[in-house]
């Protein structure tokens, strides 16, 4: 998955399949169903998504109400599995707007012209650094910094000053406490391998994985395994009785265990290694042959509206992407802000993500 809402575990966990998140709302807004100008009008808008998508009723109702769409959303699986169907159904969709294509994947999608280009209302007030496709087949919707965190009572106790950068990662008194996901199974695992990417370039990021498996990197399929049963800072990990005091997560991760925790602490007990990074952006767009194309538009621009986007971090405890939407105190607070994350351009992405992959699994995980 492409969401850092995985990170609260069972407690935000979605069910799989089709969910009618709620009734009709009141309103007279009604849609015309594409292509066919005298079809009845439907009031049901589709929204396809990976299964993190969450929203609260109250601001969902009030989305309704206000359009007179009722929402429904098809969730997928991961972000991966949810774009590959929607790329075999290209032309007849399952529904109307796809979210949680990330800039990992986003070549993929728009290369195989699963879109129809739309300028959201409300584009203007994101953030431009978040806008990549300037055809506007899709709108950005959210971000979220994938990190390396770590377990500060560890840290404290054995009286070690914690990593801060990819450097630090492969110094001997770290050896033997990284646990990272396999970037050919894992959204996270693949940001944390492009994070190299974007750090020490293509004549360098391998030899800083030999580095790293050198100074006894473990690897796992995925973010379950690692953060809640081989990460030893989490609540999960505790009780799976983890010893790998960092691991790849990401940089809402410390509110989530202050929101979670059982009594709730006072502090986090993880930190975030702030060089450690790569900015993960995830976008919404119009599907080619919606059939409810005016509701589509409409659901896009609700998700970039500041209601949605003030409601979101507590929700998929990711950021919002518009210039005006407030932070809850719960990230200011115990959050950080991740000031230059390593990045790679999806062109390039694009061009090299599957040579990448195939030569990071030879060299560390055969």
């Amino acid at each position: 998955m492409s969401t850092t809402k995985k990170i609260a575990g069972a407690a935000l966990a979605a069910a799989l399949g089709v969910t009618a998140l709620s009734a009709c709302g009141g309103g007279d807004a009604k849609d015309k169903t594409a292509g066919t100008s005298d079809a009845p009008k439907s009031k049901t808008v589709t929204l396809v998504s990976h299964d993190s998508f969450n929203v609260t009723d109250a601001v969902l109702k009030e989305f309704e109400q206000q359009s007179g769409y009722t929402v429904k959303v098809l969730k997928s699986g991961d972000a991966g599995a949810a774009l590959n169907q929607e790329i075999l159904t290209k032309g007849s969709p399952r529904g109307d707007v796809f979210f949680g294509v990330d800039n990992t994947l986003l070549s993929r999608a728009l290369d195989n012209g699963i879109f129809t280009p739309y300028e959201a209302k409300g584009l203007a007030d994101v953030k431009p650094e978040y806008v990549l496709d300037k055809e506007h087949r899709v709108t950005p919707i959210d971000s979220g910094d994938i990190c390396v965190n770590y377990d500060k009572a560890y840290f404290a106790d054995k009286k070690i000053a914690p990593p801060q950068t990819l450097d630090d990662l492969t110094k001997p008194e770290y050896k033997n406490l990284l646990v990272v996901e396999n970037a050919a199974t894992s959204s996270p695992g693949l940001g944390f391998m492009l994070a190299s990417v974007g750090k020490y370039g293509e004549e360098g990021w391998k030899d800083y994985w030999s580095k790293l498996k050198a100074n006894g990197v473990e690897v796992v399929d995925g973010w379950e395994q690692a953060y809640n049963e081989r990460f030893s800072g989490s609540a999960g990990g505790k009780k799976a009785k983890g010893d790998r005091p960092l691991v790849v997560s990401y940089a809402s991760s410390p509110p989530v265990e202050v929101l979670y925790g059982e009594p709730q602490p006072a502090e986090a007990p993880t930190g975030v290694a702030t060089g450690t990074c790569f900015r993960q952006i995830e976008f919404a767009g119009l599907l080619k042959g919606a059939k409810n194309e005016e509701g589509g538009k409409a659901l896009v621009d609700f998700l970039i509206s500041k209601k949605f986007q003030e409601d979101m971090p507590l929700q998929m405890f990711v950021n919002p992407v518009t210039k005006d939407a407030a932070l809850p105190e719960l990230f200011t607070k115990h959050g950080v802000v991740v000031e230059k994350p390593e990045n790679v351009t999806p062109e390039a992405i694009a061009k090299n993500r599957e040579q990448w992959v195939k030569a990071w699994t030879a060299l560390v995980v055969k």
